[in-house]
């Protein structure tokens, strides 16, 4: 079974003591390709190093808004600095992890969509997958992607929406990152959603360190979980396992061009 880890953070600290065996291990499982996601400025470089240190690793650089408060108007400047330099690497791959955060209700929403606009923008300009955080406001970014129709889309990343907004992220050429949160029983909505997707919609994702699946509670993510997390959504999907990790790396190569 052949598989993409398409949302990591892979240079988060939780790591340090053992990221050399966990890429070993996860390799050794068919985990082929892992996306590693900028949030803020100060992480650009280091995961940048990462992906320049091993083959398996692709970077993306945004500016996350759960970090609104670090984020400073020459860290776009910076952000678009990186992209100019890179853009043209295949160690670069997308733009991301930025979007709208509705969930956290301290965070400012103006705020938070202009610095969304502008890393949209960027995606646009450099023709880059945009990966997109987006919590309680798909109203908001479906109408903001209408305006801008960036032309390699890209990742909603862990997709928790309802099938009509699904479609409309589809219509946009959008896949839906899929990971642990579906295969939790209680996720009632998402997984009557899932089984109504076209496996042409989806690619798979971890989160790591987050979003831990139901067969590993309260554990460090990793990419190394992701056969068990590609079995369970592919039993909520009502596919078979290696139908869904086939069109699921399919997707991720067409999205990033590999």
């Amino acid at each position: 079974m052949r598989l993409i880890d398409t949302h990591t953070h892979l240079d988060f600290p939780d790591f340090d003591a053992d990221r050399p065996r966990l890429l070993a291990n996860a390799a050794a499982r068919g985990v082929e390709r892992m996306v590693v996601l900028g949030v803020y400025q100060a992480n650009f470089q280091r995961v940048w190093d990462l992906a320049c240190a091993d083959q398996r690793l692709f970077a993306a650089l945004g500016l996350h808004p759960i970090y609104l408060d670090q984020h400073r108007p020459e860290h776009l400047a910076q952000l678009r600095d990186w992209l100019e330099r890179l853009h043209s690497d295949p160690r670069l791959c997308a733009v991301g992890e930025f979007g709208l955060d509705y969930y956290l209700e301290d965070l400012d929403k103006a705020r938070q969509q202009e610095l969304f606009e502008a890393q949209l923008q960027m995606a646009c300009d450099f023709e880059l997958p945009a990966l997109l955080h987006v919590r309680r406001s798909h109203a908001q970014v479906i109408a903001t992607l209408k305006r801008y129709k960036p032309t390699r889309a890209g990742v909603i990343h862990a997709f928790a929406g309802s099938y009509e907004e699904a479609r409309e992220y589809i219509k946009l050429g959008f896949r839906l990152g899929l990971g642990g949160a579906a295969t939790w029983p209680q996720a009632l909505r998402l997984r009557k959603t899932l089984t109504r997707l076209p496996l042409d919609s989806v690619v798979l994702e971890t989160d790591a360190p987050d979003m831990a699946p139901v067969m590993f509670p309260g554990v460090r993510n990793s990419p190394e979980h992701l056969p068990e997390i590609t079995g369970a959504l592919a039993q909520v999907m009502g596919v078979d396992v290696a139908e869904l990790a086939e069109a699921s790396t399919r997707n991720a190569c067409e999205l990033f061009g590999w």
